[in-house]
């Protein structure tokens, strides 16, 4: 029996070969999952490892035979929608209401405020903290949105600061909490709090 469905929404990040083992552990655990790809994405991770993971294909092109409703469809089929690694590109577009991919597209069509929408950023400490992003992290939870606040520490292009995907792991709990009230408990300061360094 099912646990939830879930819409994860990758966008283009090193990331995502985290995203990846937080979909594996969301299968392993009786989720159904729906994965959305930005082109970006496939860059990093390939169709054949996201429909290997989930047992469906992904949601990549809007002008995909045969998938033309999907961003509707797909959009009523979700009990929570993750962006997970959203990157910076596609933090600021979902802020400005942009429906030029897959997740934007998505994002338009979700019933916001009736069903959780949360957002994963993942992205270079500078990028993190820049006005901009900033201001449409404040804009996105305004409107209801759960951030999911990166950590920080040792980033891929070798520098340190906050912009470090939140591990699998307490995503994974976090989730959990959500569709159970058995959940394991996180520190609401990870999931809602703004950061004091930002």
């Amino acid at each position: 029996m099912s646990k939830g469905k879930i819409l994860f929404q990758l966008s283009g990040s090193i990331a995502c070969y985290k995203a990846c083992a937080l979909i594996s552990k969301l299968i392993q655990n009786d989720f159904e999952v729906q994965t959305v790809a930005t082109s970006s994405a496939l860059e990093f991770i390939g169709r054949s490892t996201l429909e290997g993971l989930t047992g469906r294909p992904p949601f990549v092109n809007l002008y995909e035979s045969q998938r033309a409703m999907d961003h509707i469809h797909l959009s009523r089929w979700a009990d929570l929608a993750l962006v997970c690694p959203a990157s910076a590109s596609t933090l600021n577009k979902l802020a400005l209401g942009l429906g030029d991919d897959a997740i934007g597209t998505l994002f338009l069509s979700y019933e916001i405020g009736h069903k959780p929408y949360w957002i994963a950023p993942a992205m270079n400490h500078k990028m993190f903290l820049h006005p901009a992003t900033q201001d449409s992290l404040r804009k996105l939870q305004a409107w209801g949105i759960k951030i999911l606040y990166p950590e920080t520490g040792h980033q891929a292009c070798g520098e340190e600061g906050p912009g470090r995907l939140m591990e699998p792991e307490t995503m994974y709990a976090a989730i959990l909490k959500h569709f159970s009230a058995q959940g394991p408990q996180i520190p609401e300061k990870l999931l809602d709090g703004a950061r004091d360094d930002s």
